[in-house]
This record gives C-alpha cells, structure tokens and sequence, in this order.
C-alpha cells in the first residue's frame, strides 16, 4: 500500500474516490483487485453559518467498504515455508494437483511492506536495494531460473508421447573421461565416474545426463517445446493478478530465428534437454508442470484468489473418472493445440505412468537422487526430481578440481532445485523448490521439501474442511 500517484489516479476507481491521503495497492493482489478492496468513501454535505455552525445537512451519500478478497493460500504453511527459507534466497511453491490452488508461495529473503505504506525511510530503502540477495523480488513469479534436470520428467515424457524412443533403450554413460561428444564438442554427465549402463527409468531415477543428450539429440527442440509449453513452462500462471509476474522462456527454432536471428544449432538441442541453455522457468511455473504431471496429465486453472464459482469436488470427480474410465480420443494430442482447463493433454496414459513410476523410484528407491529425503510411512512418501542449474559454464579445470559447495565463491555456485508431488498413491499436492547457489538439489533442495511436504499433509483434512465450509483455516 501507498500515496496514490498520478499514474494510479488514472484509475477510474481510485479517480473516483481519491482524497488526500489515500492509500491504494501498489503491488501483487491489493493492486490488481484494488476495485474490488476500494470500496467508496461517504459524503456529508452541511449549510453552515457565518461562524461555521452547521445549520442543516442538504447531503448525504453512505460509504461503502470494500469488498474482501479470499486466498487460497494455507497461512500456516506459508509462515513454514518462509521459516525453511531463512537466511536463503529462494522460493517454495505448493499447488493443488487438480483445483489449481496455491497453497504457498513463499520468496526469500522478503521485507516488510509496512514500511512502505506511509513512506520509507532512507536507511531502510538502502538496506532492501542494496541487499545482493534482491529482496524486492518475488522468486516464485518473478524469479526466472534454468530448470536443469527437475525438466527431465518432461523430456522424457515428450520422447515418449512421440515414440522416438523405446524405453528400454540403453546408453551408456561412461564418465568424465569419455564425455558425450557431437560436432567435436563434449558434453559432460555430472557424475565423475558415470552411470554405466542406463535405461530410461534408471535414468531419470539416477538423472544421467549422457541419456538425456542422446534423447534431446532424437526428440528435437521444437517437439519439446510443444510438450514444455502444454505443461506450463513459458506462459504467465497467474494471469493479472501480478503485474511482475514472468513468462519465462521456452525456446524453439521459430524463436531463435524470429528473436536472435540466428539458426538454431543442435548442440543447443541437447544442452536444453537437462534444462540448461535458453530456457527459463519460474519456480511457480515448475510447480504447475509437476502438479500436472501429478494429476495424471491433466490441465488445471492455477489461482490464488478463492474461486467461488469452481464446486472443486466436482472437478476432482471428473478427472478422476476421466482416468478411470479412459477412452481414446480422435484429436492428435501430439500437434500443438488448445487443450481446455481440466482435459487431458498426454497422447497415451501409459507414457504418463512411467514418468510416475520414475519419479517414485527417484525419491524412494536406493541410488535415487534424493533417497535420503524420503519417508517410510506411506501416508507421507512421495516423489520428486533433483535439479541442479549452472550459473557458469564448467570448465575443464573445475571438472578436476571438483570443488564442494563451500569452496567456491557463493555467486558461481550452482541453483539447487527440487520438484516434488505426494501423496504417492494418492497424490494430491506438487512442490517446488530453489536455493539460488545452494549448490546440489540433493542436498539443499531436496530436505527442505521433504519438510514442507509432510506439513501440508498433516494439514489436509482441515483444507478439506474449510473448504467444504464446515471450519475455518487456523
């Protein structure tokens, strides 16, 4: 909140109710749903005498408070998760799989708006500007990022729903010292020693990178693109409701040529398929992507602001017998088409259950990425996928090295990433996560989403409650 300016007085609802001293949303909802919070000021209008004495009123217009706006946001989990976020910069993200609720969203390091609302001080606006962690932006919608590997689910999706490659398929990764090489060019596994010998279940659970050039190098970046884009990668999630809120990036050949002017090459290819190069997401993004993944590939309206309209127990109902009642349809899932809010998006049911099965396996199987994240108690266990983004190209020298974490300098440690969805069985939440320069998913990423996960499960009966209307959310 603030002083209106004259930019804001250009808004026939603050024009029409300004007065001295108003204070208007300057940012996120109290901005965009400032028509529905303004409400009317009141008139009283008096005949006065001489001296000032009010004789009689000749006018008189009622006010009239604003409207409430309802979240969708779990209040507790929030605070959480900007608990598990202290003294980090990053995001957490938690979305209902099948009514599109955001549960949390959570950016790090934050301030307080307060300090805005009657003016702030000079000392104060110093520390927020000039904090390298970039305080004033929120990570979650703003915050574009590499994906890195938390992307592999869906290339491996995308190679599947086009049929470029049999998932039995085996590469073998054989290490550092015999790298993926194209056009004289090496590309690099991140594991030292190498994978061995790999299929694409083993791969995704293990995030081998050699497996995926290869299948980026078959599958195409224009093919990814169409699945990348249709998952919600790219696209603004949450309408207007932030005016800062970023598209993001998912490139093609079209893009590069419309853009850079420039051919694409497919080196950039098989770099984009572990979710480095040109492309860019938002934390919020890949939580979408991972909730739709989640829900059996299913496309959902994200939302912050309380939908009364939507009876989500229906939608619930629909796409779960949508799946278990499933018949094929006539359209070609695999051209880039318009896919209508809670209809499927997959071409075949059994290319998303294998992306399932992979990701469980990932969290709870041994030699998974983040085995040492997992719960044993089913009603907790879930699954997910690491990510580690580059901030820098690795060189040679770093390779041998091979530095931890705390050893090298803070700003050209990588982005550690998680996304995540659970219940297994049942799921019905997905996750993101990002520590700028936290180094491994595994390790940073990871952890903190195997924390919020179990909270929220924790708080799943009382969501359902309230939102059924029979308690509040405290």
């Amino acid at each position: 909140m603030g002083d209106a300016s004259p930019k804001d007085l250009e808004k026939p609802e603050i024009k029409e109710n300004f007065v001295p001293g108003l204070k208007v949303g300057k940012y996120g909802i109290e901005n965009s749903q400032e028509k529905v919070l303004i409400g009317n000021y009141g008139i009283k209008r008096y005949e006065v005498n001489a001296s000032g004495k009010r004789i009689s009123q000749i006018d008189y217009i009622k006010e009239r408070q604003g409207n409430k706006v309802n979240l969708t946001i779990d209040i507790e989990i929030q605070k959480y998760a900007q608990e598990l976020l202290k003294g980090k910069a990053g995001s957490m993200c938690a979305m209902d799989i099948y009514t599109g609720e955001v549960v949390a969203m959570a950016s790090s390091p934050t301030y307080d708006p307060n300090k805005f609302t009657h003016g702030i001080n000079h000392k104060d606006w110093q520390e927020i500007r000039n904090n390298p962690l970039k305080p004033l932006i929120n990570k979650s919608i703003a915050g574009l990022y590499s994906p890195g590997s938390t992307f592999k689910p869906l290339v491996a999706l995308a190679a599947l729903e086009y049929g470029i490659l049999d998932p039995n398929k085996t590469i073998r990764c054989k290490g550092h010292k015999h790298p993926y090489e194209l056009y004289g060019v090496k590309y690099h596994c991140w594991k030292k020693e190498g994978h061995g010998y790999m299929k694409l279940r083993n791969a995704i659970k293990q995030s081998c990178d050699i497996y995926f050039y290869e299948m980026a190098r078959l599958l195409g970046v224009d093919k990814l693109s169409i699945i990348a884009k249709r998952y919600g990668l790219g696209t603004n999630v949450l309408g207007e409701t932030y005016n800062d809120e970023k598209n993001g990036l998912v490139p093609d050949t079209k893009w590069k040529r419309r853009v850079l002017e420039q051919s694409w090459y497919l080196g950039e290819t098989v770099i984009n398929g572990i979710g480095q190069g040109y492309i860019q997401t938002t934390p919020l993004q890949l939580c979408l992507m991972t909730a739709q993944i989640a829900n059996g590939g299913y496309k959902i309206k994200p939302h912050i602001i309380k939908d009364e309209t939507i009876n989500y127990n229906d939608v619930i109902n629909k796409i779960k017998l949508d799946k278990s009642n499933f018949t094929l349809h006539e359209r070609n899932y695999l051209d880039d088409i318009n896919i209508e809010y809670y209809h499927r998006m997959y071409h075949k049911k059994s290319n998303i259950n294998f992306i399932l099965d992979a990701m469980y396996g990932s969290t709870n199987e041994q030699y998974g990425t983040s085995y040492k994240s997992r719960y044993e108690d089913p009603n907790y266990q879930f699954a997910g996928k690491t990510g580690t983004s580059q901030v820098r190209r690795i060189t040679d020298l770093d390779r041998e090295l091979d530095l931890d974490t705390e050893q090298i300098e803070y700003k050209k440690r990588d982005h550690a990433l998680y996304v995540a969805f659970a219940p297994y069985k049942d799921p019905r939440y997905a996750i993101s996560v990002i520590i700028e320069h936290g180094g491994s998913g595994s390790k940073a990423a990871a952890p903190l989403a195997s924390k919020l996960i179990k909270r929220i499960i924790d708080r799943h009966k009382l969501r359902e409650q309230f939102n059924n209307g029979n308690t509040s959310l405290a």
